[in-house]
């Protein structure tokens, strides 16, 4: 293999900030990806499986040991009457496998269109937008145990899978190196319509067509900012930059209270009531009520024109920029609301997570 040192990463991230890798290296399938562990092994140095680069901060000194490119491809495709097993390399792009399925007339993953990044990414992080999350159509993961230096299936209840989580981000962080991902969708199924600006476009779900519901989302998310996809306006970003908080009916009393004392109506949409009887709050809400309006700037970072919930790197920014405007958001909202936002993206060459 073609081991490279003091390789670049900030090209290879959406934010483009942060340091070289100790050791560099690019893979395209499961024996690779081994003889890479095996180097890592000898070297005795931490490894780190990249994808798209698009919801990571890499340090600026870098990452202090192998990056492993994951260049893994390959798509097959499984139907018993309309249930579609598709499995995908981990290094295959997200939204290509969204536009196929959609193409094929496959449902599942319409409303998961334009999120940056690849196969591998969408289980670790539980991918999830208008109405839909990745999690609820992943059959198995197979991925290389480094504890037991094993491939391994994970199947859908060994994923653990939470609103932004599962075992990958979680409690087993850095264990698995995913190589595929099967996914399991319905042949001429209904497309999810549940967010209010599908509804509007498409009144009847039994009669949008898959591919319509998938080009719609793209343009919802383009006007924020938000796909980086060519003939798109988009920034230097990791796209929603914290997570929607989840909160008891208990401790949303006193949220509610702090929000009225400056908002005397509840006419902004800033939180909506789940199934579990847990309220959700819209962190980008949050933010502005905080004094973070969009197009905030404080030196070579700030908050996307177009939407609160994305930090981005005007150019030239550090990850130290990055980080420091993220901790007084958090602080900020804490402080007003007592919520404490927690970030989406994965720090990379960090001792410790610089937003804990």
């Amino acid at each position: 293999m073609d081991i490279q040192r003091q390789h670049p990463l900030h090209d290879l991230t959406t934010f483009s900030i942060g340091g070289p890798a100790d050791y560099f290296v690019e893979i395209t399938n499961e024996k690779e990806l081994l003889e890479a562990f095996d180097f890592a092994q000898n070297k005795q140095v931490p490894i780190f499986l990249l994808g798209g680069g698009s919801n990571i901060v890499v340090h600026d000194k870098g990452f202090p040991g192998l990056v492993i490119a994951n260049h893994i491809k390959g798509i097959s495709a499984l139907r018993d009457h309309d249930q579609v097993e598709l499995d995908v390399g981990a290094g295959e792009t997200w939204d290509e496998i969204v536009t196929y399925a959609a193409r094929n007339n496959w449902a599942g993953i319409e409303c998961l269109a334009g999120i940056p990044g690849k196969m591998g990414a969408a289980p670790i992080q539980n991918i999830g937008a208008y109405g839909q999350e990745v999690s609820s159509v992943v059959k198995n993961v197979r991925a290389f145990d480094t504890h037991t230096q094993k491939m391994v299936d994970l199947d859908n209840p060994a994923c653990r899978f939470e609103y932004r989580k599962s075992i990958f981000n979680g409690s087993l962080r850095g264990r698995y190196l995913i190589t595929h991902v099967t996914l399991e969708l319905k042949a001429g199924g209904i497309p999810t319509i549940t967010y209010q600006d599908l509804k509007d476009q498409f009144p009847d779900p039994e009669k949008a067509a898959l591919s319509e519901v998938r080009k719609a989302v793209i343009e919802t998310r383009a006007k924020k900012g938000m796909v980086i996809l060519p003939g798109y306006e988009n920034y230097r970003s990791a796209g929603s930059f914290f997570k929607h908080p989840i909160v008891s009916k208990k401790d949303f009393a006193p949220i509610h209270k702090a929000w009225r004392q400056t908002n005397h109506t509840d006419h902004i949409h800033w939180f909506w009531p789940l199934a579990s009887g847990d309220i959700k709050l819209v962190a980008a809400r949050l933010i502005q009520e905080a004094g973070f309006e969009p197009g905030y700037r404080k030196g070579n970072v700030g908050i996307s024109p177009k939407h609160a919930l994305a930090l981005i790197n005007h150019e030239g920014g550090t990850a130290e920029e990055l980080t420091h405007l993220a901790r007084e958001i958090q602080e900020r909202v804490e402080e007003r609301f007592g919520v404490r936002l927690v970030p989406e993206p994965e720090f990379v060459g960090f001792a410790e997570h610089p937003l804990s």
